[in-house]
């Protein structure tokens, strides 16, 4: 047990000494507060309380070729959201660090450290992990702008570059608040308002052991820690361990902290209509979302979790085969006990429950500008919204669905949906067996904030990649965002981050020909600069209001979700067209180094009424209107959606007559195979290197979704 933990504690310190060589010195030393007001700093100077935390304050540099201290950050001009321990909360963590790794002090004080390096670092992780610095766009956080869902992680990381959560479901103390789910906010003495941010007194240290997700589950394993043991032996009987202890891509760290990885600076000049600075990244981190069914389903199914491997796993993949929790059709598998093999039964069933990407519980979904949500009351939700998804392993589609009438998150939820012309988009019901299976993001099995590199959720029904769940993927349009084909987006915190500071507004991700390789599935040429556009408080009539832009005589290929099932689909790009666009020529196929073209070069500058198209405005006259759209596909595009709009419930759809520079363009059908990988190819075809590359949306569409003569595609 000490053992296990000494390991624990190790590993924040190791960390806390590399975040210490990453700051960056970031103080404004210019000009400084002296108003009769108190700065976070002087307010904690006047308080007993917080005396041996201005201590820390005041020994801990800002980084290591910094001389100044944390302290002076607290003097400076900011938004500074400090979440101060008390004497007594500092005591406590060291008589806990002491209790749990004797090896490192002799004793629970300062001076009983055996090593000068490990005292500093466990002084960093007190201070670093108290300390959230806003920038100079976003307020620091006071209690009412925290987080509102339970479990939530504020958007913006601390001093040690981890994401704090909040945790406010405590049915017998509604006033609690608590820290990464065990420390406590002081009921009385939070929200102390200072010239330079708040302060909220602490009574423990928020001291994260940033554990690798292989690291967890190894100690539950060892220690027999029911919940998810059937799930845990069997990751670790398919050798996912070895994959699941990477946080970060170290060459890429090397590499930004010498500057070999610049931002793109006076981004107008290059050619992007707007923005000043395209931030590069500042890491490169991995993650994991693992999806498991709980050991009490496994007891309600005959199977032990406290078994052996040896006895349970073998019961596991009978249990697989015996379900036919497989597809009849298209999988190919073998059943014997080599459990590493991609081809293994096991192995394909356990990695159809990964993604590789960490999912924290408020960006399972998005909610942002959907028809009807009004983005000012987040409780009162619209119609649905989803993600689509490659898996782990052998890459399958999987679905994450959320509408108003679904009471939670869902994978591979199939409901019928009001999706008329005249309906209202909702769902209106939803057949037992295609309910699917219910994300406990809000139960408290689901263990979001205690791994650095992964969240696992409890699902309430057993998940496959069955032929029912081909059938029902394939029998529906598949939409998905640019950004949901880069885990790396997520991983990095920039996908939808809450934050109108232009780090977080303008990311430019680095060129792979001239600087690195930063997202796997995306490759461009040395002449192309590539920026997302969060546009988190703007009303854009894009897919969750973002989109990818890129500058230059530009060339990029991108790898694309699979289909669910063979068939013959319509690939769709969605464009919002101005002045400021370039034209590409587009292709598409499943050989990456010889992609046929798909159809005419696109002129991103057409908007849907261009005169070429057949554009009319919807009438009250839906046949009138059915014939529009069915003129408009003969051209080889199509309005867009109805779903989408600038600013939810207070503007206008992408599909209306006032946002006419949104369309849907079709530029390929033909057969598509599940087993194979797809790619798009982009290229400018001007001359030109100021005119821009664009991305929002694009669609997977069936033959029987789009040439379905008793029941037309809707127009949502």
């Amino acid at each position: 047990m000490k053992q296990k933990n000494s390991i624990l504690v190790l590993c924040s310190v190791l960390i806390a000494a590399f975040v210490m060589q990453a700051c960056q010195e970031t103080i404004d030393t210019s000009a400084r507060y002296v108003f009769k007001h108190d700065t976070t700093l002087s307010y904690l100077q006047k308080h007993e309380v917080y005396s041996e935390y201005v201590k820390l304050l005041e020994m801990v540099p800002i980084s290591r070729v910094s001389e100044s201290t944390v302290a002076q950050l607290l003097s400076a001009r900011g938004h500074y959201t400090v979440f101060a321990p008390t004497n007594e909360a500092i005591k406590a963590y060291l008589q806990t660090v002491y209790e749990m790794n004797p090896d490192l002090m002799s004793g629970p004080t300062w001076e009983d450290f055996f090593s000068e390096h490990k005292r500093d670092s466990i002084r960093q992780v007190i201070v670093y992990n108290s300390i959230i610095d806003s920038g100079d766009e976003q307020d620091a956080y006071e209690t009412s702008a925290f987080p509102e869902t339970d479990k939530a992680e504020f958007p913006i990381g601390n001093l040690m570059d981890h994401k704090l959560a909040i945790h406010n479901n405590i049915e017998s103390n509604p006033d609690s608040l608590y820290i990464n789910g065990d420390c406590p906010i002081s009921i009385t003495q939070r929200d102390i308002l200072c010239l330079n941010g708040v302060i909220h007194q602490m009574e423990k240290v928020i001291a994260p052991q940033d554990v690798t997700a292989a690291l967890y589950i190894q100690d539950m394993l060892d220690k027999q820690k029911e919940g998810y043991l059937v799930m845990c032996k069997a990751i670790q009987a398919c050798g996912l361990l070895d994959t699941l202890r990477v946080i970060r891509d170290e060459v890429y760290e090397d590499r930004y902290q010498r500057g070999l990885v610049p931002d793109l600076k006076c981004m107008t000049c290059w050619g992007f209509a707007e923005g000043n600075t395209g931030y590069t990244p500042r890491h490169r981190l991995y993650g994991f979302t693992i999806f498991a069914e709980t050991d009490d389903f496994w007891r309600s199914q005959g199977l032990d979790p406290l078994a052996p491997s040896s006895t349970l796993l073998p019961q596991l993949q009978q249990w697989i085969l015996d379900n036919k929790k497989y597809s009849e059709v298209y999988d190919h598998f073998t059943t014997d006990e080599n459990y590493r093999s991609p081809e293994n039964l096991l192995y394909q069933w356990v990695t159809y429950h990964m993604l590789p990407m960490r999912i924290p519980t408020d960006k399972l979904v998005f909610h942002h500008n959907e028809y009807g949500y009004v983005r000012s009351n987040p409780y009162r939700l619209s119609i649905p919204v989803y993600e689509f998804y490659a898996t782990m392993g052998k890459r399958r589609l999987i679905k994450i669905y959320q509408s108003a009438e679904s009471n939670g998150v869902y994978l591979n939820r199939f409901p019928i949906l009001d999706n008329g012309r005249r309906g209202t988009g909702h769902e209106l019901s939803c057949d037992p067996d295609k309910v699917g299976c219910r994300i406990g993001n809000d139960d408290e099995r689901a263990i979001v904030n205690d791994m650095v590199n992964c969240c696992i959720y409890p699902i309430d029904a057993p998940l496959a990649y069955d032929d029912a769940t081909r059938n029902n993927l394939g029998r529906q349009r598949i939409r998905f965002d640019g950004m949901s084909l880069f885990p790396e987006a997520m991983n990095n915190d920039m996908r939808k981050k809450r934050g109108t500071d232009e780090r977080w507004q303008h990311v430019h991700i680095p060129n792979t020909q001239t600087s690195y390789d930063y997202f796997k599935d995306f490759q461009m040429n040395r002449e192309m600069m590539f920026v997302y556009y969060n546009a988190w408080d703007y009303d854009w009539c894009n897919l969750n209001a973002d989109e990818m832009k890129g500058v230059g005589r530009f060339e990029a290929m991108f790898t694309l979700p699979p289909v669910p099932r063979r068939g013959i689909y319509e690939f769709r790009y969605k464009v919002l067209a101005n002045g400021n666009r370039g034209v590409q020529q587009i292709y598409f196929g499943s050989d990456p180094n010889n992609l046929p073209v798909a159809g005419i070069p696109l002129d991103l500058t057409m908007r849907a009424d261009h005169r070429l198209f057949g554009w009319e405005d919807d009438t009250e006259d839906d046949d009138y209107n059915a014939e529009i759209d069915k003129r408009m596909r003969n051209n080889g595009v199509m309005k867009a959606s109805l779903s989408v709009c600038a600013n939810g419930a207070t503007n206008g759809s992408e599909r209306s007559a006032p946002h006419r520079e949104n369309v849907r363009r079709i530029m390929w059908r033909g057969m598509m195979d599940p087993d194979k990988t797809y790619y798009l190819k982009v290229k400018s075809v001007l001359d030109s290197d100021k005119k821009e590359f664009y991305m929002d949306y694009m669609e997977f569409c069936p033959k029987e979704v789009y040439d379905n003569p008793e029941t037309p595609e809707d127009i949502w």
